[in-house]
């Protein structure tokens, strides 16, 4: 499935864009780890749960739990939120 990383993430990647497997959000980000070390730390913490300033959307609909079911030609956006001040 193609998987949208945002650009804070690119580091990782080196593409906006990349492929990843899995029937879960959860099972896509750590096939996402699998490929590139250390990213999945990024979206989600020690207790497994998604970090604050990461949403998930699965075909623009938001998915909040990493047991989200997804199919072959889902299309995943990891979206970063910025702050500052």
């Amino acid at each position: 499935m193609r998987v949208l990383i945002p650009s804070a993430l690119q580091s990782y990647t080196q593409a906006a864009w990349v492929e990843a497997e899995g029937t879960t959000v959860g099972e896509v980000l750590a096939d996402l780890d699998r490929q590139y070390p250390g990213i999945r730390f990024r979206m989600v913490d020690e207790q497994g749960a998604v970090r604050p300033h990461i949403r998930l959307f699965v075909n623009s609909a938001q998915v909040f739990r990493l047991d989200a079911p997804l199919a072959a030609t889902d299309r995943l956006h990891i979206v970063q939120a910025l702050s500052g001040g």
